[in-house]
């Protein structure tokens, strides 16, 4: 027989209703797989008749609620979990009870067959064989329950008609089972049968979208998190499946305001309770989700540390934190130089090979955690040049050369702090040095310039034209320009031994210079700054604003920068030779200073140390406090983290570059304040070198090395 389950069409457009089985795969979620499953648990109902059909269509016109509509019904669960029930005669299913007789509406769904008694009592003994998925039952309150699939058979939706003939829609979700895989177009499988005595003969349709999913649907559908009472001791208001139907009802702004309403009622404990069941819901691992390459995009955004501490959440991150070309970008920014062992990945543990970019980031590290905080182990003392001053100081890789006013210059071992060569041929105190691996050069007040073997001890060029002390002088390449109290610089070349230029102009003696291979420029005492082209000997600018001796410059290609006794910091531009700024705020003279990029510290006679930028002008830190230095400032360096200060008051101290806060003193001479000094000092990433003495007899004349490196295994 054809099984017909709706007449009247406006009410099955009303109810997701169907008049045939056509009809039925139109109704969202509706798939082959679904009628497959189901196809022994569907109701039938024969065709209404002709003056049933009327009163139904009369019904509706008037939006009567006593004339329900024949469905396709299911009965409404109490746990997710629980296997669908079949349906049975005689309770819950159309036609049965005390009820189906006498008024209009039991007519209407009374359930007729046209089978035999004895083919159907056999139909329901297979019913209870196979699981089901839907069948038709009154409501608990009289009101008709219509159920229906939707989208991958996860979700049921069920529309419940009120007393007063409205329809009230829910979501829920529904068991899964291990034959659901989601969408299935297939054909019904040989021997299945939509609905007994009905023939189908064709492959049904795709279904529709499916409805939105809610918080409570994510939270089922996780594994091993099958729906139960967060609060089981507590017995459910009997008015809650009411509140819960009406909030459903509402739109989304609706649900929104009413939770906003719900929330400013709550107590505190009830609100951590919902973060408690909320926030776990929408906790995920995205970076193990993510492409590697995407993951370690992400990941190079955070700090070093951080990345050390994501290593530890678990073993995919680890093997991410260890990424090579991560740490080789942490490594640059920090201006970490390539790491001896690049070639050399040793493996850390099974699986793991440890980045070399990363140990030679941990590994410096180490080290300025050693600078700012770690153990000040007893330095290596280097003595020489008796009770001389030590005036000029210069640190490369292990070797340290010291020149004194005693005419001779020293080279020291970093490592063993042993002399490994005293430099004898001048006649007069040196006062001037510059070094290149093993290539020195010196000046002195005898007015020349030799250049020395380092290795040998040998003196393999003197150079002569100076006609007074060649009081400074700048190394660049196999270049090296002097200048002298005679007011002129001249240009040699340290392997011939030859002048090639003579630098003419200035009318005082020449105290600083600077060269970076194309230019020269100098300060003199005459109170100005030259910028000279050395190939045509001709001075390009003449930069005046100081009002005294100019003591020191930088130079790094574009800007100048000269500190003079006026107590002013001018920044110049090489190439128009105006004065961009005029830093203020020192008290005396300026006798030392370094340009790193736009970063300029300077030191003062005035016990202070500044941090500039010279690009603004502005004054970022000025090194003071009551841990700041209590006399001149000798001699300063600093790196991408540290200012390393030296002074008058017998101690080196040890300043933030940032914030300028003071860290600790790396040197505090016990003569400090009664005739110790620190006159010079040099740093490289590892060591500290200080010359110290004192000019009273108070502080024997010495070398003191500071080692901060560190091994790491």
């Amino acid at each position: 027989m054809t099984v017909s389950c709706q007449h009247d069409t406006a009410t099955g457009k009303e109810l997701k209703g169907f008049n045939s089985l056509d009809d039925l795969l139109h109704v969202k979620g509706i798939t082959t797989r679904i009628l497959e499953l189901n196809s022994q648990r569907m109701t039938c109902r024969r065709r209404p008749s002709s003056e049933e059909a009327a009163r139904v269509s009369l019904g509706l016109q008037g939006d009567s609620p006593k004339v329900p509509v024949p469905q396709v019904l299911a009965e409404e669960e109490e746990d997710v979990s629980a296997p669908w029930e079949p349906e049975r005669s005689g309770k819950g299913s159309p036609g049965s009870g005390p009820e189906a007789d006498g008024s209009p509406e039991q007519g209407a769904q009374e359930s007729v067959s046209s089978r035999a008694h004895g083919e159907q009592q056999e139909e329901e003994e297979e019913e209870e064989e196979e699981e089901g998925s839907c069948y038709s039952e009154e409501g608990e309150d009289g009101s008709d329950v219509y159920f229906y699939y939707t989208i991958g058979e996860r979700w049921i939706d069920y529309l419940q008609r009120t007393e007063e003939g409205g329809l009230l829609r829910h979501v829920r979700p529904k068991m899964k089972r291990k034959s659901e895989n989601g969408l299935d177009g297939r054909a019904l499988s040989p021997g299945k049968k939509l609905c007994k005595g009905s023939e189908y003969s064709r492959t049904l349709g795709a279904c529709m979208p499916s409805p939105t999913t809610t918080f409570g649907d994510l939270r089922n559908a996780k594994p091993g998190q099958a729906r139960r009472r967060r609060i089981p001791s507590v017995a459910p208001p009997p008015e809650l499946q009411d509140w819960l139907r009406t909030f459903q009802r509402w739109s989304g702004p609706e649900k929104l305001l009413a939770l906003d309403e719900l929330i400013d009622r709550c107590e505190p404990s009830q609100i951590k309770y919902m973060m408690q069941v909320i926030e776990p819901q929408f906790q995920r691992d995205f970076i193990s989700l993510l492409p590697k390459e995407l993951a370690l995009y992400v990941l190079s955004f955070l700090e070093p540390r951080d990345l050390l501490r994501a290593a530890q959440t678990c073993r995919y991150w680890r093997v991410l934190a260890e990424d090579n070309l991560l740490w080789r970008e942490k490594c640059r920014e920090e201006g970490i130089e390539e790491p001896l062992n690049l070639r050399k990945r040793r493996l850390l543990s099974p699986g793991f090979m440890y980045s070399p970019w990363k140990f030679a980031f941990m590994r410096q590290h180490k080290i300025d955690m050693n600078w700012r905080s770690g153990e000040l182990k007893a330095p290596k003392v280097l003595k020489g040049h008796d009770d001389h001053v030590i005036t000029c100081l210069q640190f490369c890789g292990n070797r340290i050369v010291s020149g004194s006013d005693d005419n001779t210059l020293k080279v020291w071992s970093a490592v063993t702090g042993e002399c490994v060569q005293t430099l004898v041929g001048h006649t007069g105190g040196v006062w001037s040095s510059q070094m290149r691996d093993s290539i020195v050069i010196s000046g002195s007040t005898d007015r020349t310039l030799k250049v020395w073997n380092a290795d040998t001890g040998e003196c393999v060029h003197t150079l002569y034209g100076h006609t007074s002390t060649v009081r400074c002088m700048h190394l660049h390449g196999n270049r090296v320009v002097s200048g002298s109290r005679d007011a002129t610089l001249r240009l040699w070349d340290i392997e011939t031994g030859q002048c090639l230029h003579v630098l003419m102009g200035h009318v005082a003696a020449v105290r600083c210079v600077q060269y970076d291979g194309h230019k020269v420029v100098s300060g003199a005492y005459d109170y100005t700054v030259k910028v000279w082209d050395p190939e045509s000997e001709s001075c390009t600018h003449t930069l005046q604003g100081h009002t005294n001796r100019v003591y020191s410059l930088q130079f790094d290609g574009t800007h100048i920068v000269s500190g003079s006794l006026d107590t002013s910091i001018r920044v110049w531009d090489v190439e128009s030779g105006n004065c961009l700024h005029t830093l203020m705020g020192h008290q005396s003279l300026t006798s030392g200073m370094e340009l790193r990029d736009n970063i300029l510290v300077s030191g003062n006679a005035d016990s202070t140390v500044k941090i500039w930028d010279i690009k603004t002008g502005q004054c970022l830190q000025t090194l003071q406090g009551p841990s700041k230095h209590q006399s001149a400032v000798t001699c300063l360096q600093f790196s991408s983290k540290f200012v390393v200060t030296s002074s008058d008051d017998g101690t080196v101290k040890l300043w933030d570059l940032k914030t300028g806060e003071f860290v600790r003193n790396l040197v505090a001479l016990e003569s400090g304040g009664s005739g110790g000094v620190v006159w010079r000092i040099r740093a490289s990433n590892t060591k500290l070198v200080c010359a110290v003495g004192s000019r009273n007899g108070t502080e024997e004349t010495k070398l003191l090395v500071l080692d901060f490196d560190v091994d790491l295994k």
